[in-house]
């Protein structure tokens, strides 16, 4: 079945043409109906498979059949996300499938200046994109209303969960004067998140799970190397030499190991950026456009940004540390490896987290590939040119010394 059958505004269905959607993935092809239909859904679909467009199409297209002019009486539609990155992401796809219609839609988020995103809630928008901080801001201030609410909609809603936000979103449901629609779209969820999730939803909720064996897409070849902590850092400088021109996604366990790699890359002369949750959102919103754009070929980022990062032509991600939550082994992974478009991942083991990669190939279902290396090819990885360098330093050193030992025996025997 293709887009141009599905019944649908007809500009909706130019603007996906333009985007090259032609036919719906398999979340958009179950979702989509039951959604246009008004039921609650529950759905759990592998990273990279196309969620966000699976509620954004049926939801700005009822937005858009059934408003009567451009002027918005008010918000019809709410998107909770638990990252900036995220916001950002799902307001672009939002912006792009709404071209054209009478749906306004607005990304808000913490980072930012309140003033020029109330002055943009006044002037009028059908659908928001918000992080649950600036928005309760925002609500507690009395700037942003809720009373024409008929969606909710909880993406990546397991990290929501999990994160504690459930209160928040029961404080949101009750403040919705209207019946309301509630839509939970998650790439993993766990039997404890999936009750919380369940209380939140109609009895009849319709739940979608797609290839719910496979957790990470078949697009995606999975590696694991062997590697030492300290050693971690000569791998990727290797890695990156023998890749020129690919983009890369670094993942990392924290906001310290990512600014420490990041400067570790720059020093070996490869085009670096870093995101996580000690930078602004100028600063995250500069390295995420230099990134897309080419200019650099290297992200390093934290998990909490993993979830916010499309980029389609992402060739690699690396594991550099491996998670300490296997759930995000899946999100991070799903950064490579995109639509119709293959990709791999490779994970740096330490001795010490090798508990934490049993754990990973259990979750998902399948052993990682290991990349053996011999004794002799791993010395001579670490032996960097950095490393070499400073060897070279420390022979000159050591000859300089051997020289001026020498010339000072030299003096000494002209005096005698």
């Amino acid at each position: 079945m293709k887009f141009e059958q599905y019944y649908i505004s007809e500009d909706i269905k130019k603007n996906l043409g333009k985007l090259g959607f032609k036919r719906p993935t398999d979340i958009q092809f179950k979702a989509i109906p039951s959604i246009i239909d008004g039921e609650d859904v529950l759905a759990i679909a592998q990273t990279g498979t196309g969620k966000t467009a699976a509620f954004a199409i049926p939801v700005i297209d009822k937005i858009h059949r059934y408003k009567t002019s451009k002027r918005s009486r008010g918000i019809k539609c709410i998107v909770m996300v638990p990252t900036r990155e995220l916001a950002l992401q799902i307001g672009e796809v939002f912006k792009s499938l709404a071209n054209h219609t009478k749906v306004k839609v607005f990304t808000l988020h913490g980072g930012v200046e309140q003033d020029r995103q109330i002055a943009k809630l006044q002037d009028g928008i059908d659908v928001l994109i918000a992080t649950p901080g600036r928005m309760f801001d925002l609500i507690n201030q009395q700037v942003l209303k809720l009373d024409y609410v008929s969606t909710l909609v909880l993406d990546e809603a397991d990290h929501m969960l999990d994160l504690g936000f459930i209160e928040d979103i029961k404080y949101i449901k009750k403040m919705l004067k209207r019946a309301h629609q509630t839509l939970f779209f998650s790439a993993t969820i766990s039997d404890e998140i999936k009750k919380l999730a369940y209380s939140q939803v109609k009895s009849a909720a319709i739940r979608i799970q797609v290839s719910p064996k496979d957790r990470v897409s078949k697009n995606i070849s999975h590696f694991v190397m062997f590697v030492e902590l300290d050693d971690k850092r000569f791998f990727l400088n290797r890695f990156l030499q023998d890749h020129p021109g690919r983009k890369v996604i670094v993942f990392v366990r924290t906001k310290v190991r990512a600014e420490r790699v990041n400067k570790a890359m720059e020093r070996a002369g490869f085009s670096a950026v870093s995101i996580h949750g000690d930078k602004d959102q100028a600063e995250r919103s500069e390295a995420m456009s230099a990134f897309r754009n080419g200019e650099s070929l290297v992200l390093i980022a934290t998990d909490i940004s993993a979830r916010g990062i499309d980029v389609p032509d992402v060739d690699y991600v690396i594991n550099y540390d491996l998670p300490e939550k296997v759930e995000n082994y899946v999100h991070r992974v799903g950064r490579t490896g995109r639509g119709i478009r293959m990709g791999e991942a490779i994970s740096f083991c330490s001795t010490e987290e090798k508990s934490l990669l049993d754990d990973i190939q259990a979750f998902i279902s399948k052993p990682i590939d290991v990349i053996h290396m011999s004794k002799e090819g791993y010395a001579e990885i670490i032996r960097t040119p950095d490393k070499a360098a400073q060897e070279l330093m420390d022979l000159v050193a050591e000859h300089d010394s051997w020289l001026s030992g020498k010339g000072k025996k030299k003096k000494k025997r002209k005096k005698s």
